[in-house]
């Protein structure tokens, strides 16, 4: 029987494919508005898998529209009551449920310091909403399951479609309205994976490997991995893994790599070639053949996405893993131990 989370998984395609036709305009309009106004950088809060979004956004828009991107510190909006100053900025905030409060005060505080500011958020009418001077609505409908999934990925589509329309790119937009197809396919591609997952029901700790692009979905493959399964697993970057971590290397550690084609596929495959020597049992995300055959358990991807629109669909194999891992745990997918949907932070 299908959990709730694993039917919201596999919404993932229709969600994103209906957020590119209902946003369109808006985003548009959003966009030229900023442009109309000016802005020097990019300063992103959230918290959680929303977090993670905003680690593809310092990739996408400094590569895309050569617009540097911070991640806010909220503390210093709440606990320490010192807000910087944020001239030139656009502030984002990004919440499936628009109501963190430590969130909520930064937005708050760009509206007061006149700033541009643009909520990303599952709901239209949230604290978050209200404090911004635009909405983003992701629409992606009642998010059941705990864990983010459908939200996550909406949130990714969103940044895209804002980047596209900052640029006025018209092929890159063809290729974000390519993705939910791909997003389809990589879907198919992972289906029937529950006994390559079974192996890890008693592994207790693992990493997982991106960059670039990807090194936010190393970061939300990880914290699918924890919540759903309770299995230690912590995030890097390939280059920041050989600062130190591949220490705690030992013959069947697990290491999952997200390794699409692109500008870092290289130093990804050298890395997994270096972890393999020393004993590491490798996890594989990727659309290359020679780094799957690597692998001792390898997730495909289909071929053909772009390499900055790769994270909508590299998260996927990510997602499935996780629930797949938590029932062969004999954890609940859908009530990770411990966790609620909406979590408040100051």
């Amino acid at each position: 029987m299908s959990s709730i989370l694993e039917s919201e998984i596999a919404e993932q395609p229709d969600v994103v494919a209906r957020f590119l036709v209902s946003a369109d305009h808006s985003t548009a309009r959003i966009a030229a508005e900023i442009s109309r106004r000016g802005i020097s950088y990019v300063m992103i809060a959230a918290r959680g898998s929303s977090d993670n979004t905003a680690r593809y956004a310092q990739y996408l828009f400094g590569a895309c529209n050569r617009l540097p991107v911070a991640l806010a510190t909220p503390s210093l909006y709440t606990l320490y009551r010192s807000p910087p100053r944020l001239n030139g900025a656009l502030v984002i905030g990004i919440s499936q449920s628009g109501r963190s409060p430590d969130i909520v005060s930064v937005m708050q505080s760009a509206r007061a310091q006149g700033c541009p500011s643009l909520a990303i958020t599952n709901d239209p009418a949230s604290p978050l909403a209200q404090a911004a001077e635009w909405v983003l609505p992701l629409a992606t409908g009642v998010e059941r399951a705990v864990a983010a999934t459908k939200t996550y990925t909406a949130s990714l589509g969103a940044l895209a479609l804002l980047s596209v329309a900052l640029a006025g790119d018209a092929a890159r937009r063809a290729e974000l309205d390519r993705m939910p197809g791909q997003m389809r396919l990589a879907l198919g591609q992972v289906q029937g994976i529950e006994p390559l997952v079974e192996r890890y029901r008693y592994t207790e700790r693992g990493a997982v490997i991106g960059r670039g692009y990807n090194y936010g979905t190393a970061f939300e493959i990880a914290l699918k991995v924890k919540e759903l399964t309770r299995m230690v697993s912590e995030p890097f970057s390939s280059a920041d893994f050989l600062h130190g971590p591949i220490s705690v290397l030992e013959p069947g550690f697990p290491l999952i790599f997200v390794a699409p084609s692109g500008k870092t596929l290289a130093d990804l495959e050298s890395l997994a070639k270096e972890t393999r020597q020393r004993g590491a049992e490798l996890i594989i995300i990727s659309d290359d053949e020679g780094l799957l055959n690597l692998a001792r358990t390898p997730l495909p991807l289909p071929s053909g996405t772009p390499e900055w629109l790769s994270p909508l669909v590299t998260v996927l194999p990510g997602q499935m893993f996780a629930a797949m891992l938590a029932k062969a745990k004999g954890h609940d997918p859908d009530h990770p131990v411990g966790l609620s949907k909406v979590t408040q932070t100051l």
